[in-house]
């Protein structure tokens, strides 16, 4: 006998108010992701939507791109670091309703990026594909670094708070197959004052 045979009928149909079955969860992820889905299409910019002809003629209308990832690491502490990537962020979305989960598509890409903190400096790596050298803006700071993009194909931007205050006049950079790499020295912390003896 199964688990619903070894009850009665009754015990079946209160369960099932009570303990929703996981096809009627799942139903419910897909209907708020289509929901999603559909919220979407209303909020891309203008920036992100092209339009070509074919050879043939046609014209296509092409979105994008639109991209969204995040990256788990391990931080110096043992705890987990996440960080989001892309143009799609995550939003609330007040309906006569109420509330209702909902995205917001923007023009400008947060790229993947990672800091890695040694004794001395601080390393940013970024990933940029898809421009060139010249193309990146860099602006630092004692406490942040900015990185912008603008460009009629690629639109990056992310500002960092960094772990540590550096010297921005130290900073180095390189970029090299879609990666940028940025390197800025610790500020120096001046010593404690010496206590000195009179004799």
């Amino acid at each position: 006998m199964s688990w619903n045979e070894d009850f009665p009928s009754w015990w079946r149909r209160r369960r099932k108010s009570i303990l929703p079955s996981f096809e009627d969860i799942f139903a419910e992820f897909d209907r708020i992701f289509e929901e999603m889905l559909r919220g979407i299409g209303e909020e891309i910019p203008r920036g992100l939507i092209r339009e070509r002809r074919l050879p043939d003629g046609r014209i296509v209308r092409e979105t994008g791109p639109i991209v969204w990832g995040y990256s788990v690491t391990i931080g110096p502490d043992g705890k987990p670091q996440i960080r989001e990537f892309g143009n799609v962020k995550p939003r609330i979305k007040e309906t006569p309703f109420g509330a209702k989960p909902s995205v917001e598509v923007l023009e400008e890409r947060e790229p993947l990026v990672d800091v890695i903190e040694t004794e001395d400096q601080v390393k940013i790596i970024a990933e940029l594909p898809g421009v060139e050298k010249d193309d990146i803006k860099l602006n630092a700071t004692e406490k942040t670094l900015t990185i912008s993009v603008d460009t009629e194909r690629r639109r990056y931007y992310k500002e960092l708070q960094l772990p540590v205050e550096v010297d921005p006049e130290s900073a180095k950079a390189s970029y090299k197959n879609g990666v940028l790499e940025v390197q800025l020295v610790k500020k120096i912390k001046s010593k404690p004052g010496k206590h000195i003896k009179i004799e």
